[in-house]
């Protein structure tokens, strides 16, 4: 769709840099594997390869049901963490107190940024967004049916909120039941084996619950992500992408799984990497780069000659654009401390905050100028008028091939060429970021 409305040059823009995250993505899904099995006294070089093998034959029965109702059986598998999380003896005082006065302990530094955008990127990654448009069309469900998809989205998230919740509460447990609360105990290689080593030495019973939720996490992420990668790679190249098809009939989206399946797990299986700093790196870069993902997704939201009645409400656009403006804001403050280790994180984010504000401000000023005059456009006014009597439920997108492309002004290409090297650089100082906590720096 990037590719009918903004060119296929913009297509590119918004899903290179997808294929190669989805692809680190898809290894940190197999750190994942390899951690819990290795806990659990079972080798990574039998579970990975394992895990591989199962996820390419789930994908490929060649029935979108069949799919489904396997990922529901490994979603009833982390109705484990109730139990997990009510054996960690929860402070729900310091629970709620920390949810409204959140604080970072041993003080706001780079790492501690770098670990907040990291847990931006694995809550909302960008490959969530392509996963979640394809898998509802691969659904083959009709406007009807969207308010029960807007639903599905709202409670799953809140679910998956309340799972993150109770993870960390169980990690800070494990930290604290053992005397390793601070980062100075974490160092910066600590990873999700080290917290199920820990409630392992409070209640053996715990570390193996942990172990097995991280295993079936990771088995399900790595479905997901590899996955949305397909399809994205089905849409970019105009091939048949459907879970309803069989391998014969669609090789290039069942071949362009099973390779990115199989060399992920390759990856993991090599001696010494360090599994739980590539973790951390690459969900920081999950966020780093949502930005980019979202931008489009957001210029296609509030196409009316693409989505018609059924355009982004105006405080959405708000909640997305604060969204945007944070990560580029976090970012940033990574940028800043990586380029120059001295400075001080705290009076970083304060100018930088006053320069996001400003620079929003003048946005959203220029937007709303936009706008004014968009809506004065006749082509726009006629547009308005056709969807106002229209029926969402019945609304049907044209073909492509029949809405003329959207054309930018230089300032909008501007703009969104400044927004891509901005994050190309901050990919590339979040990388020197990690290779300087991989050195103790």
């Amino acid at each position: 769709m990037i590719n009918e409305r903004f060119g296929r040059g913009w297509g590119w823009f918004s899903v290179g840099d997808l294929f190669i995250l989805n692809f680190l993505t898809l290894v940190t899904e197999f750190i994942g594997v390899a951690l819990a099995s290795e806990y659990l006294g079972v080798s990574k070089y039998y579970t990975v390869p394992l895990a591989a093998i199962a996820l390419i034959l789930i994908m490929a029965t060649g029935s979108f049901r069949r799919w489904e109702r396997a990922m529901f059986v490994f979603i009833a598998i982390t109705l484990l963490q109730i139990p997990m999380f009510l054996l960690a003896e929860p402070q729900w005082g310091r629970a709620a107190h920390d949810f409204v006065v959140p604080g970072i302990d041993g003080g706001v530094s780079s790492g501690a940024v770098l670990l907040i955008i990291a847990m931006v990127g694995t809550t909302v990654a960008p490959w969530q967004l392509f996963f979640q448009q394809s898998n509802i069309v691969d659904k083959r469900i009709t406007p009807r049916f969207i308010g029960y998809e807007r639903a599905d989205t709202v409670i799953g998230s809140l679910v998956v909120v309340i799972g993150a919740a109770a993870l960390l509460m169980t990690a800070d447990y494990a930290a604290r039941a053992t005397g390793n609360s601070g980062p100075d105990k974490w160092g910066d290689s600590g990873d999700a084996g080290l917290i199920a080593e820990w409630l392992g030495q409070v209640q053996p019973l715990l570390g193996k619950i942990f172990a097995i939720v991280l295993l079936d996490a990771s088995i399900i992420g790595a479905a997901a992500v590899t996955l949305a990668t397909s399809y994205a790679f089905g849409d970019t190249f105009g091939l048949k992408h459907s879970l309803h098809r069989s391998f014969k009939d669609a090789k290039p989206f069942y071949l362009s799984y099973t390779v990115m399946v199989g060399v992920g797990a390759a990856i993991v299986l090599i001696p010494n990497a360090p599994l739980g700093l590539m973790t951390t790196a690459v969900q920081a870069l999950a966020g780093l780069l949502l930005p980019s993902a979202s931008v489009f997704l957001l210029l296609l939201c509030n196409d009316k000659a693409v989505l018609g009645p059924w355009v982004n409400k105006p405080w959405l656009n708000i909640v997305a654009g604060l969204i945007v403006g944070v990560l580029l804001f976090l970012s940033g403050i990574l940028m800043a401390t990586t380029l120059f280790p001295d400075l001080d994180v705290v009076e970083v984010a304060r100018d930088l905050a006053v320069g996001v504000t400003i620079l929003a401000v003048l946005i959203g000023t220029g937007l709303w100028w936009v706008s004014s005059r968009q809506r004065a456009d006749p082509a726009v006014l006629a547009m308005t008028k056709v969807l106002d009597g229209v029926d969402a439920r019945t609304w049907r997108m044209p073909p492509l091939a029949l809405l003329e492309p959207v054309r930018w002004s230089p300032g909008t290409k501007l703009g969104m060429l400044a927004l891509r090297g901005y994050l190309v650089v901050g990919a590339i100082l979040l990388v020197v970021k990690a290779i300087q906590l991989a050195h103790g720096n």
